[in-house]
């Protein structure tokens, strides 16, 4: 899709097109773009892109790609109501935000944050064609963030990674029925002296590879000019997540380009959606300092080698 810049002082390498969606490219004005949720409907990739508007509500949005590749935005939100408009759900006054893609038994699951007046929790919908959503309501605990859905079962129930509370871990859940969760275990913790010291959180949905889970996740350390955002790598157990197999000691990603550092939101990569392409090549849409998003490619050889990991499990 597209064409790999081999060069890099990061293990994923920018696309030399970046910033892939700008402000500038969409035919509305807004404040800023936050994130963006990736999968493949009918042969082309979508995105599901959080837009914040001038107002300062946020909406989840479907950009289309064209034959060129190049991604058109609709004005009308998916999810989450549009412009100055407010959500009459209390738990939905501030918008909708950061969805994340799942693709599993011939259905489109969207998993997103619903911030409002009593703190974040986690929504649902699905689809089969990103024109009619499916809404399964709120199903998460209160503070709840970064909901992403498995894309197979895992020892017969439903799975997915949060960050709960006020926590700076990554967890897991389960569920026999998408509503109700339970069965929370910690996945992922920050490190002390590393560069995801101070929390992590949820990126993209894990996935599957042929001996592991990959989790593209980030990570934020304190510096004094503020949160640093990057991104890292993790490889959980394929049949038990919470068990860890590697984990990179480096970030994969950092922000260094202008549009990484500069913009609504200083020194951040941030990112809700990857997708393998290629069988070998790790296709990443991140966000850039909250005003643009872009596109970044590394192998799975390379993640591989960058992990510290037991050779005994892997």
């Amino acid at each position: 899709m597209f064409r790999r810049k081999q060069e890099g002082r990061d293990i994923v390498h920018r696309w030399e097109g970046n910033p892939l969606i700008r402000l500038e490219d969409l035919g509305f004005r807004c404040a800023d773009l936050r994130s963006a949720g990736v999968t493949f409907f009918d042969g082309k990739p979508i995105l599901l892109i959080t837009v914040q508007h001038l107002s300062g509500h946020q909406s989840i949005h479907l950009a289309r790609s064209d034959d060129k590749g190049q991604f058109h935005v609709e004005k009308d939100a998916l999810i989450g109501a549009n412009g100055n408009s407010r959500s009459k759900n209390t738990h939905e006054s501030e918008g909708v935000m950061d969805a994340r893609i799942t693709s599993m038994d011939g259905k489109y699951y969207i998993m997103y944050m619903a911030c409002g007046d009593h703190g974040f929790r986690i929504g649902m919908a699905t689809t089969t064609d990103f024109v009619k959503l499916e809404y399964h309501g709120l199903i998460s605990e209160p503070d709840t963030k970064g909901g992403a859905l498995f894309s197979e079962k895992i020892n017969g129930r439903y799975a997915r990674l949060e960050r709960p509370g006020s926590g700076k871990s990554i967890w897991i859940s389960y569920s026999d029925d998408l509503v109700y969760w339970g069965g929370n275990e910690v996945v992922l913790s920050p490190r002390s002296g590393f560069w995801d010291a101070a929390r992590v959180g949820t990126g993209a949905p894990p996935i599957r590879l042929q001996n592991f889970w990959l989790l593209v996740y980030y990570g934020v350390k304190k510096t004094s000019a503020g949160p640093l955002f990057r991104l890292g790598v993790a490889m959980l157990d394929s049949k038990d997540p919470t068990k860890l197999i590697g984990r990179a000691n480096i970030p994969i990603l950092s922000p260094r380009e202008d549009y990484e550092r500069i913009g609504d939101q200083n020194n951040i990569v941030y990112c809700t959606g990857a997708f393998i392409q290629n069988e070998n090549e790790l296709q990443i849409v991140y966000n850039a300092a909250g005003s643009c998003i872009c596109l970044g490619s590394t192998t799975i050889h390379e993640i591989i080698d960058t992990c510290v990991y037991s050779k005994e499990d892997f």
